[in-house]
């Protein structure tokens, strides 16, 4: 039998300052596919001309990907596509551009995350739905943000797109805001191994350069409103009152394209609750740097409101770290009871859980990976690699979409 061609998969580029979770799953992935199914596929990056040259220089440095940048790629400032992108392949019902640079590209199938490229697109096509937090938290969006996202889930489920999601929790989301749709759906429930270049800084040099004590939590989370910082502000300030000042360090962006000054105004209510040596913030920090605060951390903090499969909780997963988080429901299917939580709305028992594990934990240590996570890994390539044989025999099977 002569040997499988290895699969050329389209991925766009997601910038880390406008999402650092997608980033990280993209970049992750890439690896994970290199290391444990080497050949199989091929992912082709296609990023705009103005992405982070550093950013993209570490996919590219991955083994098997390939890295394709045009202009036809680029972001717009407030999101991770452009309204005319959506207008076009809507209107159109084909993004030419970017099918043209797939083509050029000789792609097989492409991967959508937070773009359409239009219902008469000449490739099979999967569709990534990370979370539906418009649906669960629409006050959080403008109207016209609120429309343009649900708009873009229902042309990709009305073009036939087969969905892939990130947890059960969010396939029960999908039956209840877009019921009766008929397109193939996939569970593929992310694993995290990070390389070893990423885990050779060492932690106490990282803690130092930011002038962090010894025992600290981590809360690893873009400063979004939905990601809940203001709680853990007001735990901190509860702790503070009960006579016990631990500190939380947080790393991350600062900027909510839903929200302008979020940061600034939480900030200034640290400032005036005298806090400023309690809630840390180190900005957007290179992510060596969020793996060795994370090792030697005492807990990971989530607190948020709303997640499709947390990268932060899975990555302290990884490692055996303690967490903390919000009592949603992802978080307990993705740690199956194994972390601590709290309401999204009560700082006391956020409080309480924190002071829990500082008065237990015990001399400062660095994790390492845990030595049964590479069976998590693997099971999480098969099931991506199953996904991808599957809708391109499913393509395979049926009529292309006449012109």
């Amino acid at each position: 039998m002569p040997e499988r061609a290895p699969l050329r998969i389209a991925f766009t580029n997601i910038p880390r300052r406008l999402w650092a979770g997608g980033y990280n799953y993209q970049r992750n992935l890439f690896e994970v596919l290199n290391r444990h199914s080497p050949g199989t596929v091929v992912p082709v990056l296609f990023a705009g001309t103005a992405d982070d040259p550093e950013e993209i220089a570490v996919l590219a440095g991955i083994p098997g990907v390939e890295v394709v940048r045009s202009p036809v790629f680029d972001h717009a400032a407030t999101g991770l596509a452009r309204a005319t992108d959506l207008g076009r392949a809507i209107v159109f019902g084909l993004d030419a551009p970017a099918a043209a640079a797939f083509t050029a590209s000789r792609i097989d199938m492409v991967f959508e995350s937070a773009r359409f490229f239009g219902w008469r697109l000449p490739f099979p096509a999967v569709a990534w739905f990370p979370d539906f937090q418009h649906r669960l938290l629409p006050h959080l969006f403008s109207r016209s943000a609120y429309w343009r996202r649900d708009l873009g889930f229902r042309v990709q489920i009305a073009s036939g797109r087969h969905i892939m999601l990130s947890s059960a929790t969010a396939l029960g989301h999908l039956k209840k805001f877009y019921p009766g749709n008929s397109n193939g759906v996939s569970v593929v429930r992310f694993a995290t191994e990070p390389p070893a270049s990423l885990l050779a800084t060492q932690p106490p040099d990282v803690i130092a350069h930011y002038g962090l004590p010894s025992r600290y939590f981590y809360l690893p989370n873009q400063f979004w409103r939905h990601k809940n910082h203001q709680i853990v502000v007001d735990a901190l300030d509860l702790l503070k009152g009960r006579g016990l000042n631990v500190v939380v360090a947080a790393s991350g962006s600062t900027q909510d394209f839903r929200e302008s000054g979020l940061f600034e105004r939480t900030m200034s209510e640290v400032r005036s609750r005298g806090l400023e040596m309690n809630f840390k913030h180190l900005g957007m920090i290179p992510l060596d740097h969020v793996y060795a605060l994370l090792r030697a951390s005492m807990a990971l903090i989530n607190p948020s409101q709303c997640e499709g499969w947390s990268t932060s909780v899975e990555e302290a997963k990884s490692f055996g770290v303690p967490m903390i988080l919000s009592d949603i429901d992802v978080h307990r299917e993705q740690t199956e009871g194994g972390a601590r939580y709290f309401g999204i709305r009560n700082a006391e028992a956020l409080a309480d859980q924190m002071l829990q594990v500082a008065q237990t934990a015990g001399a400062p240590t660095v994790r390492n990976l845990l030595p049964n996570l590479e069976q998590c890994v693997e099971a999480f390539v098969a099931d991506f690699i199953r996904l991808t044989r599957d809708v391109i025999a499913s393509r395979s099977g049926s009529a292309a979409v006449p012109d």
